[in-house]
């Protein structure tokens, strides 16, 4: 790396968007889950007591899981529709933006997205707390765009 005085900042958090294809934007308040693995089997090799060869075998995305404040009925009926046996899976995409909401700075695609899990509010009438409620998304696998 070039030593020109500039730095690379990490990308800040809090400034983020998750769109669903065929549903309008919506602001979440958190999303969790953007992850990927790769198993692997371990190969012990006759003769060979110093190593285990480790074979590649698959990757395997987690699910995501998005929180967001009860405005609508949008993520119950799609999640409830697939209860009912009528499945619709959705494309998606998670930006990160600049802190000032302008430009991508990192973008993640994924595929086939379908609700897994609906978590409707903790209610409290001691509180004055925003009504959350949350979805788990299963899908066909991540690709970074930016």
């Amino acid at each position: 790396m070039a030593n020109d005085g500039s730095r690379n900042d990490p990308f800040l958090a809090f400034r983020f968007e998750v769109s669903l294809a065929g549903l309008p934007a919506g602001g979440f308040s958190d999303c969790s889950g953007l992850a990927s693995e790769t198993e692997i089997q371990e190969y012990p090799e006759g003769g060979r007591n110093d190593t285990v060869h480790k074979l590649i075998v698959r990757s395997k995305q987690a699910n995501l899981v998005l929180k967001r404040g009860i405005a609508d009925r949008l993520l119950w009926d799609w999640y409830f529709d697939l209860t009912q046996g009528l499945i619709a899976t959705r494309h998606g995409t998670l930006t990160i933006r600049s802190p000032d909401g302008g430009s991508a700075l990192a973008e993640w695609e994924f595929s086939d997205a379908f609700p897994v899990k609906w978590t409707g509010p903790e209610l409290n009438a001691g509180q004055s707390a925003v009504a959350v409620e949350t979805l788990e998304l299963a899908h066909s696998g991540l690709r970074r765009r930016t």
